[in-house]
């Protein structure tokens, strides 16, 4: 990946995932935000390793397969539930509590047994994880034990200081204000002083609004109407400060201002 393509820091143009026009970053007016920063918080699927992996499709599938089974229903029509439930309610466990009163450790435990070796251990990536400053946290929709697994096998695991999955938060899921009020509180994070990475740009909003640094992972991986809107873009919105492709290359560039 070339550094052209890692625009966080100098305002260079990009595009997301190579299908749209090229965006204005806006880092520029923000230049110097990270030099408080000593909270480094990290979304996990198609944050921490990249989405051309495609580890998340093996969630995703599972998940239609656990409404298929929990409703008896054909895995077509469970799939267009899966979805639906997503784009209404933030996340298809939301909507499977909401509406079917699931228990959702199950389905927790369920869309997280999936095989790893899409993985491969990141050096880079951790080096570049333990050049920064303070604490990193990895903020979660999924469950705890699936993010150690996939921070395990990354090489990166030793290096979080914890992990606020979405049983910590009582099962109020990201993008939801409350879900990101909660991690604040448990962890003792003082927002000005945070930078929230995530792939999905509507789960920034609220990190925006609490004072935080807001740096979007570009994902290849589109399965949400944001993502979709994302593609419309000729500026970077007001609620995202950064954008990247590359999380390793960006936060090497961090180290070397």
């Amino acid at each position: 990946m070339s550094a052209a393509r890692n625009d966080g820091f100098e305002g260079r143009s990009t595009g997301i995932a190579d299908q749209s026009p090229a965006i204005a970053d806006d880092a520029a007016s923000n230049k110097g935000r990270f030099d408080a920063t000593r909270v480094w918080i990290f979304d996990l699927d198609n944050t921490l390793y990249p989405s051309k992996c495609n580890l998340f499709a093996e969630v995703d599938q599972r998940m239609g397969q656990f409404i298929a089974k929990l409703l008896a229903i054909p895995f077509e029509h469970a799939r267009y539930l899966q979805k639906r439930y997503y784009h209404d309610y933030g996340t298809t466990l939301t909507g499977l509590i909401k509406l079917h009163k699931i228990d959702p450790h199950a389905f927790l435990e369920y869309v997280h047994d999936i095989d790893l070796a899409p993985l491969s251990e990141s050096p880079q990536l951790a080096n570049a994880l333990q050049a920064l400053p303070g604490r990193r946290i990895i903020f979660t929709n999924g469950s705890r034990r699936h993010a150690e697994r996939v921070a395990e096998k990354l090489g990166v695991l030793h290096l979080m200081e914890d992990i606020c999955d979405i049983a910590a938060c009582e099962f109020i899921a990201k993008p939801s204000p409350d879900a990101f009020n909660r991690m604040v509180q448990r962890h003792g994070v003082t927002a000005p002083e945070a930078a929230m990475f995530e792939d999905m740009p509507h789960n920034l909003e609220a990190a925006h609004a609490l004072g935080m640094t807001t740096v979007l992972v570009r994902s290849d991986y589109m399965d949400h109407p944001a993502q979709a809107e994302m593609r419309k873009w000729r500026a970077l919105p007001e609620h995202i400060h950064h954008s990247t492709d590359d999380l390793t290359e960006f936060l090497e560039t961090l180290r070397k201002r």
